[in-house]
């Protein structure tokens, strides 16, 4: 399936990109776009583990036997 690059500036990358790495255009698409994906998944990794970080510390506090329920969060916002 042909692909067609129709904006003058994403050609000029593209075809940058392609001479920088000595490959050809349809290469050059690939390997921006695996690096793309790997890029966003090293991202989402590192997100996930300060996610997973902030839970373990909120996990660890010890539980105070109060309960947010209507009347508290009523006593909170009370004029």
């Amino acid at each position: 399936m042909p692909f067609h690059v129709r904006d003058p500036e994403a050609d000029a990358m593209l075809r940058s990109y392609a001479e920088e790495k000595r490959v050809g255009i349809t290469d050059a698409i690939k390997l921006a776009v695996t690096r793309a994906r790997e890029a966003d998944a090293a991202a989402r990794t590192e997100k996930l583990a300060k996610m997973r970080a902030i839970s373990a510390r909120i996990a660890a506090l010890p539980d105070t036997g109060l309960k947010a329920d209507k009347a508290f969060f009523d006593e909170m916002y009370d004029d």
